[in-house]
């Protein structure tokens, strides 16, 4: 048996303030899988070297994923440093698999943001961070590739300032840069790390300062101990009465305010030529939280709506959160959980308390990647995979059945991007509609519906290559060949001025009729807000059983939308009268009376078309920048600036996803392929009259 507060894995026990819950997030390309794959051969879980470009990384397991050299899923591993248990996460750098990044952010403690030196803080990185930020997840900075010409150390730190807003802590300074980089110095300690070859690099040379650096080293010494002692007023005091400094209380002062997401300690190396990653490990066990570290988890009662605490330790009662779903072909669905207090033990019942059923434990898995360790019980502060959950989706918390709580679901962003798929034969329709439900389980951004006039499936995504991924999937790993049409932008409808609208459904066929008779009042909200439903019934003008059937009727007829059939958004629908009959009276008709009710009062609203507009950002060489502008001019972009990094211009504009069609193709040939772009759903905006008018033309 585990000691309390201990959490066991094969033959290791450790205490919980030494566990490392932490993800390596960043933009695409700058190098998180090869700083996981190092993290993994120094702490010694794997013996080989995984490399991206020979395809045999450990964390990039799925055959797509080895192909194309990105990282698609997120995947999960424990390791050990220095009796430090690790548990981490690598998430993809690509947008259009933001909801890997959503959904590991919500589950950690710690975050490792990667950074390439040339290329500073990127749109990605931007946006990450920003997620990070909205789960309060403390992290360090790794700015990689320093052997990259153009690497700037200094003008990365300023980027991570500027662009997001946060506090560096230097830890270290540089030995060199681009070809010459050699390893750094550490500012507490005043220690330098050579590495003398670019060999596995496990080994290197601890010594003192070079002293071409001296000045440098002592300058940058006293700005980070100003910084960490401008969090502590006891150190402050200290400093300022020309005390001298300890490294324990410095060290001591750095980590309480990373973790209060005061500063973000900053170091430095380059993945690829295995320089760094030592001492960015040893960081990780200074300054990043243990589960001890953070205060109790958050709920609420899901019968009393109570607020609900759980501290995060073994003797409390379970609670954890399901926060990924894998379909393993050996095994059949996994459900990833982040156990925050108490214990799992497989063979066990749980209780889903989000849709308020019981569920059994069969197996209990411990990842590494692909990979699976069984065990029999996993502690608060583990990330572990659980074979026999049937119910349980992403964002689902299960608990202990006399203690239910329901821990805050994961949120994730709409779909921009559509295509139509069918089966090529009569023996692929079943297996197609069993494959597609199985990926939409996995991943909560990819939807399905069945258009009921043209009996067509349309599957909607966040960007062409997440839809390429998952067709690619379904032909693979469920052996379904399918027909798949071109992608369509996921336009929606919403109305621009308040109206009502009289929803009246009366049938009389022999026996018992059906009447339905109810009036509402719809009004614009601001873009963004949704779907507000109103009850200002008075009276009993329509009885309380029949009001939820209006809604639902009128939430069908949304769905559904109304000039052509895009889903309707941004507005409230306030119910206030309408007329019932003792005996016809039902909840279909009520339904069917609120769907006629909105469609009427939305003809009466001036309804438009709304289109999602991506953040876009162009890096080119400087002598393609006028034809791009041009060009993204014709697209009804709107540039919002440019910007100079290191020998290469960075045109940031939003444009209508619409426009963006083949564009990487366009881009290429422009700029002799030396052009790249990149691009994230920004937000909805109604479309211009005379485009909307095609798009009806063409859809009716």
């Amino acid at each position: 048996m585990a000691s309390p507060n201990t959490t066991l894995t094969t033959n290791r026990i450790v205490p919980l303030d030494k566990v490392r819950n932490i993800g390596i997030i960043a933009h695409i390309d700058a190098g998180k899988t090869t700083t996981t794959e190092r993290i993994l051969y120094y702490t010694g879980r794997t013996y080989k070297i995984g490399d991206i470009d020979e395809g045999n990384t450990q964390m990039d397991w799925m055959e797509q994923e080895r192909e194309r050299g990105i990282t698609i899923v997120s995947a999960a591993t424990t390791t050990f440093w220095k009796g430090y248990r690790f548990n981490i996460i690598d998430t993809p750098g690509h947008v259009d698999f933001t909801a890997e990044v959503e959904r590991s952010l919500r589950v950690l403690d710690g975050g490792i943001t990667v950074l390439d030196a040339e290329e500073g803080v990127q749109s990605q990185s931007e946006t990450v961070w920003h997620q990070a930020d909205k789960y309060k997840v403390p992290r360090l900075c790794f700015i990689n590739k320093m052997d990259k010409i153009g690497a700037d150390f200094r003008g990365t730190i300023r980027s991570i300032e500027e662009r997001l807003g946060a506090r560096c802590a230097v830890m270290v300074v540089p030995i060199g840069q681009e070809s010459s980089f050699q390893g750094m110095v550490d500012l507490l300690t005043r220690t330098s790390y050579v590495w003398t070859g670019e060999e596995l690099g496990a080994k290197y040379d601890v010594g003192s300062v070079p002293d071409e650096l001296k000045e440098e080293v002592e300058k940058s010494r006293n700005e980070l101990i100003e910084r960490i002692c401008e969090t502590d007023d006891v150190l402050l005091e200290k400093y300022l009465n020309g005390e001298e400094l300890t490294v324990d209380e410095l060290k001591a002062a750095l980590r309480r305010s990373v973790i209060a997401y005061k500063l973000v300690p900053v170091y430095c190396g380059t993945s690829l030529r295995n320089k760094g990653v030592q001492p960015l490990l040893d960081a990780v066990v200074d300054y990043l939280p243990s589960p001890l570290d953070l205060p109790p988890v958050e709920g609420v009662h899901p019968r009393t709506g109570e607020a609900q605490k759980r501290t995060r330790v073994n003797e409390e009662p379970f609670s954890g959160l399901a926060f990924k779903i894998q379909i393993d072909p050996h095994v059949g669905k996994i459900t990833y959980v982040r156990i925050y207090s108490g214990k799992l033990s497989s063979g066990s019942y749980v209780l889903n308390s989000t849709k308020n059923i019981q569920e059994r434990v069969g197996r209990l898995l411990l990842m590494h990647a692909n990979q699976r360790e069984e065990i029999k019980e996993a502690y608060a502060g583990e990330i572990v995979a659980v074979v026999g959950l049937k119910d349980t989706i992403t964002g689902d918390t299960i608990c202990d059945p006399n203690n239910p709580i329901v821990l805050e679901r994961i949120s994730f962003p709409d779909p921009v991007i559509s295509l139509a798929i069918e089966p090529k034969t009569k023996n692929d329709q079943e297996k197609m509609a069993y494959a597609l439900q199985r990926l939409a389980e996995e991943d909560p951004t990819f939807k399905i519906k069945t258009n009921q006039e043209t009996n067509q499936t349309i599957i909607w995504g966040m960007g062409e290559l997440h839809l390429e991924i998952l067709v690619d999937r379904m032909k693979r790993e469920f052996k379904v060949e399918a027909n798949v049409g071109a992608p369509q932008v996921a336009y929606k409808e919403t109305i621009t001025k308040p109206a009502e609208g009289e929803g009246k459904y009366i049938r009389q066929s022999g026996g018992r009729g059906q009447y339905g008779h109810c009036f509402i009042k719809i009004e614009p909200l601001p873009r963004g807000q949704g779907y507000e439903f109103v009850d200002a019934i008075k009276g009993g003008a329509i009885p309380n059983e029949f009001i939820p059937a209006v809604n639902k009727g009128v939430m069908e007829a949304m769905e559904n939308g109304v000039i052509v059939g895009y889903p309707m958004v941004d507005m409230r629908v306030t119910l206030y009268d309408g007329t019932y009959h003792e005996v016809d009276s039902s909840e279909i008709a009520f339904k069917i009376a609120g769907s006629i009710a909105l469609q009427n009062a939305v003809k009466e609203a001036n309804p438009v078309l709304l289109e999602p507009i991506m953040k876009v950002e162009v890096t080119t060489p400087e002598e393609f920048m006028g034809d791009i502008i041009g060009d993204l001019g014709a697209k009804r972009a709107q540039i919002q600036g440019t910007q100079k990094r290191g020998h290469v211009s960075v045109i940031l504009c939003l444009v209508p996803l619409a426009e963006l069609a083949g564009y990487a193709t366009t881009l290429r040939s422009m700029s002799k392929g030396r052009a790249t772009y990149y691009m994230e759903p920004s937000h909805y905006e109604e479309v211009p009259r005379n485009i909307a008018e095609k798009i009806i033309a063409k859809t009716v």
